[in-house]
């Protein structure tokens, strides 16, 4: 067995009876795509989704729920990020793979999400399994990532109960293959720029049957719109209406307009967090090349990013449901990083377009334009 197939088969080995499907051979040919049936990222195999929000507080939790543990990647490029467990991540260290993934609103404290959907895994005899013995524990391997929404004008005078711990929960009992986009989950509270931000998700299935699917919680310093039109940057790459149908823009933009981005940015308070999943079976430098491209799609659809004031993660995964026969691995690797990149532009325009403001928020959605 080569080490690409060793790496992706004992990094997704899961629980017991959590073994994923045999992953499948598929042709080669290229072609458009299209979106997958659901236009989210549960179009990936082996893959769900769940959200919990506490609209009290404005704020909420995404959780992303591999079938069984996934090999998986993480590229940091925000100026101020908030993250657990990725430089467990790393090719060069021991696990390399994820049991579930955290995306959530609360800044320092909304990291606690991943305590209550690790205490829910291994409650559920998921996680990694250090020592063979039934009285050890496993320990779940979730990887997380935070947005800042701690100034959205919810109650957040918790004291020493935060809600994120039970909202990790109610999040990952609530997984599914469907979920709500927009006003939910970890983007409940966010704002884009100067309009509401929110969850965004997409996916696309290549000519030759791979699947790649993106979600991600949009809380930028920058606009996802041109200035002065109600047009996305992502616009170039929309199918059909999926946000709004307008379009590119046929405007030119010079110079350091940024039309609709935030003003007087504060250190940790804007942030765009996102998840990039692949059927194709790929090891852990290949998800790490995926991951870094894929936050070109962050540039594609939101300016500016990666700013000082942005904490912008992207995690990449495989559920390793399928393999291609391909003597040309690299190119293999850079088409799935190309489409991550324009499917998570397009799940960003996604979670912009669907969101709405929750009872007594004040700001802007795009459909106020």
């Amino acid at each position: 067995m080569n080490r690409r197939l060793l790496l992706a088969g004992r990094a997704a080995a899961g629980h017991a009876g959590d073994t994923p499907e045999p992953a499948q051979d598929v042709p080669t040919t290229h072609g458009p795509g299209a979106p997958g049936p659901l236009n989210l990222i549960t179009d990936v195999a082996g893959l769900q989704v769940g959200q919990s929000d506490d609209p009290g507080a404005r704020t909420g939790t995404t959780v992303i729920l591999p079938d069984a543990r996934a090999v998986c990647a993480v590229d940091v490029r925000g100026g101020g990020p908030g993250t657990r467990e990725t430089d467990a991540l790393d090719g060069w260290n021991l696990v390399r793979s994820a049991d579930a993934i955290v995306l959530s609103g609360g800044s320092v404290y909304g990291l606690a999400a991943a305590d209550g959907v690790c205490a829910w895994l291994g409650a559920h005899g998921r996680g990694y399994e250090a020592v063979p013995d039934t009285d050890v524990p496993r320990s779940p391997i979730v990887p997380a990532a935070i947005l800042f929404d701690l100034a959205n004008r919810g109650d957040k005078k918790w004291g020493m109960n935060p809600p994120y711990r039970d909202l990790g929960i109610r999040a990952v009992e609530a997984a599914s293959r469907t979920f709500a986009i927009g006003t939910a989950g970890a983007g409940y509270g966010a704002g884009a720029g100067a309009l509401k931000g929110g969850v965004g998700s997409a996916s696309l299935v290549t000519a030759d049957g791979m699947t790649i699917g993106a979600i991600v919680a949009v809380n930028s310093l920058g606009s996802p719109v041109v200035p002065g039109s109600r047009h996305f940057w992502a616009g170039a790459f929309e199918f059909g209406d999926e946000f709004g149908g307008l379009g590119p823009s046929p405007d030119r933009v010079t110079g350091e307009d940024w039309g609709m981005a935030k003003v007087n940015p504060g250190a940790r308070t804007n942030t765009t967090i996102a998840c990039v999943a692949t059927d194709l079976e790929l090891d852990p430098d290949e998800l790490k090349r995926v991951a870094m491209m894929a936050q070109d799609g962050l540039a594609r659809a939101i300016r500016p990013v990666h700013s000082p004031f942005d904490g912008d993660v992207v995690f990449a995964l495989s559920t390793a449901r399928r393999r291609q026969q391909s003597p040309k691995r690299e190119f293999l690797v850079a088409r799935i990083g190309a489409v991550a990149a324009d499917v998570l532009a397009r799940a960003i325009a996604r979670g912009v377009f669907a969101a709405t403001l929750p009872p007594g928020m004040q700001g802007k959605t795009w459909h106020m334009l």
